[in-house]
This record gives C-alpha cells, sequence and structure tokens, in this order.
C-alpha cells in the first residue's frame, strides 16, 4: 500500500505543476495539518483515494471551510484496509489560537479515547501534528512536542507515527525518519511516499 504524507506547506510538484497521473498509485493520503483546505480537497480529487487529516496550529480556517471530500480523524481510530490509524492534532499551548493543548490537555485526549482504542484492539498509525517532546521537537514553546506521544507509543505499539509541525527546512538535524522504540517515526514535512508494506514487512497476497 502506497501512503501520501503530507503536511505544513504545499508540494508545488503536486499542486502547482501537477501533471495527470501523478497520484495514480497512491492508495491513501494523510495530513499532518497546517495545509489549505483547498490543496487537501484538491489531492483527494486527483487521487481518486481516501485522505485523513488531523488539525495543525494555522487550520482554524477549516472551521469556516472543511476540506472537501477529506475525513478528520482527530481523536478518531480509523481504519482503512485493515489498517488503524489513530489522530491527535494539535500543538503545544503557545497563545489564544486554534488547536493548541498544555501537555496536561493532551494527556486527556489520550484517556478519553482509551476505550475506541481499546475496542480496536490498539493502532498500526499515530497521525499527529506535533512532534514527540525531547524527540525531534525545538526548544521553542511553539514547536515543542508532547511528551504524551511517547508514553503512548510504549503503551501502543504502533508500526508508525506521522507528524509535521516541525519543518525540515529549519536545519540539517531534522530528520525525515527515526526510530521511537518499536516505532517508525515520519516526519511528513510537505510530501514523503511511504510504502506501508515494504517498512512493516506484510505482503497484500
Amino acid at each position: 500500500m502506497k501512503i501520501l504524507l503530507v503536511a505544513d506547506e504545499p508540494s508545488k510538484a503536486l499542486w502547482d505543476f501537477y501533471e495527470d497521473g501523478k497520484l495514480r498509485d497512491i492508495d491513501l493520503i494523510l495530513s499532518a495539518g497546517d495545509l489549505p483546505p483547498e490543496y487537501l480537497s484538491f489531492l483527494v480529487t486527483f487521487s481518486n483515494c481516501p485522505l485523513l487529516y488531523v488539525h495543525g496550529n494555522h487550520d482554524g480556517v477549516y472551521d469556516r471551510k472543511e476540506p472537501e471530500g477529506c475525513v478528520c480523524i482527530d481523536d478518531t481510530v480509523y481504519v482503512h484496509e485493515g489498517i488503524r490509524i489513530f489522530g491527535l492534532g494539535g500543538s503545544m499551548r503557545y497563545n489564544a489560537g486554534p488547536y493548541q493543548y498544555s501537555e496536561k490537555e493532551m494527556k486527556k485526549r489520550i484517556q478519553k479515547a482509551r476505550f475506541r482504542l481499546w475496542r480496536s484492539h490498539g493502532i498500526d498509525i499515530l497521525l499527529t501534528h506535533s512532534p514527540i517532546g525531547g524527540f525531534g521537537d525545538q526548544e521553542d514553546l511553539p514547536h515543542r512536542g508532547f511528551y504524551a506521544f511517547g508514553s503512548f507509543l510504549e503503551k501502543y505499539h504502533p508500526r508508525i507515527m506521522v507528524h509535521g509541525h516541525v519543518h525540515m527546512n529549519y536545519g540539517p538535524q531534522v530528520p525525515r525518519m527515526r526510530k521511537y522504540g518499536e516505532t517508525m517515526v515520519i516526519n511528513a514535512f510537505e510530501r514523503y511516499t511511504l510504502d506501508y508494506d515494504h517498512l512493516t514487512g506484510e505482503g497484500r497476497g
């Protein structure tokens, strides 16, 4: 299964210079936040596959104009072809803007989802906007991650975590992929195509 990961900045190759067929082989799109709703609607239209998203801290416009044809999975477990995906959007609270949370508030969101996570027998992918606290985040408050995410990975052991928020052009120290325990953590900045079957060692028969 080919999964297109997007976050933070629209890809010019996919939007400004789109050519027919570029998204033909994509089976699923995951947005980790901070993207124009028009861009997500464009991607879901030309890919002809589901697009799941969580909110970033700059997605207040979604309250007035949601991405058409896309599915918000914040605080929800969504199952696509057997792959269980759980969404936790938002960033660390740094002003009065939307989709911002304190560490305590993020922990409460996770606690409230315990029954959904139990009913789904865990998850395969955690989709967030922010990174893990102390693991791929930045020192400034707006780009600080949530330590609750680290605890989540240690408890539920998803195969993959996808996040955005920390742009890879912030510096060479920002990696695309790295391991946290058993989980592969992927920064979805701009775009990245994930071969899920290859990464997890699963075949599709």
